[in-house]
């Protein structure tokens, strides 16, 4: 059984802890918070070509749904890889005008059959069966500049950070991040987060303010 492995970085005011393997030394963790106005999220970076994402998809996805937390996604070109990359880009587009949810099935069903695709021309086969089994749609004949840019974006702050490995999967909060190197972990560290931030909330000092009151 895997335990909770902890340390603490003078680099960061966050506690650091992994579940199932040591901490990661990033380079650079500020990006590991919450979105604004939640108090926990799942981050999670991928690259559609990876065998062990396609494995962490259904189990991030489930657990994100059964805690209703958010899932940050970002993508991660892995070098050598044929495809992946105008897989991103083709995810990019439909997000942008088919939904985040269309998106996330195409992502989905890439990662089902990942192991049929050996090409570029694989992959846009079968984008386009994709594309005519979901409403019919289609691609752009010139996709926009933008959603490269999008990924790539996204491949450079996973450079900032130091990616070692995708997929990389981080539970974080405003008081800590914990790194999940087995995904099957991820339910024991979401459930760790949420007692953590228990227990600050209840260790949280109690102010006690005087109203004085006015009389006309």
């Amino acid at each position: 059984m895997f335990g909770f492995l902890v340390a603490f970085g003078a680099a960061c005011a966050t506690a650091q802890t992994a579940v199932g393997g040591p901490v990661t030394h990033f380079a650079d963790t500020s990006m590991f918070k919450p979105p604004a106005g939640q108090k926990i999220a799942v981050i999670e970076w991928e690259d559609l070509e990876c065998p062990a994402c396609a494995h962490a998809f259904p189990i991030v996805h489930e657990a994100v749904k059964h805690y209703n937390i958010p899932l940050v996604r970002y993508d991660f070109m892995i070098p050598g890889h044929a495809w992946s990359k105008q897989a991103e880009i083709d995810a990019r587009f439909m997000q942008d005008n088919y939904g985040l949810d269309y998106a996330t099935e195409y992502r989905r069903e890439v990662f089902a059959t990942q192991s049929r695709i050996a090409s570029q021309d694989d992959l846009n086969k079968f984008t386009q069966q994709f594309l005519q089994a979901h409403g019919g749609k289609q691609l752009p004949f010139v996709m926009e500049p933008k959603y490269l840019q999008e990924v790539q974006a996204d491949h450079n702050l996973g450079m900032k950070l130091g990616l070692q490995a995708t997929p990389t999967i981080v539970v974080v909060t405003a008081k800590e991040w914990i790194q999940v190197e087995d995904p099957m972990q991820l339910y024991a560290a979401i459930d760790k987060a949420k007692a953590d931030l228990d227990v600050t909330k209840a260790a949280a000092p109690v102010t006690s303010h005087h109203i004085a009151s006015t009389k006309q």
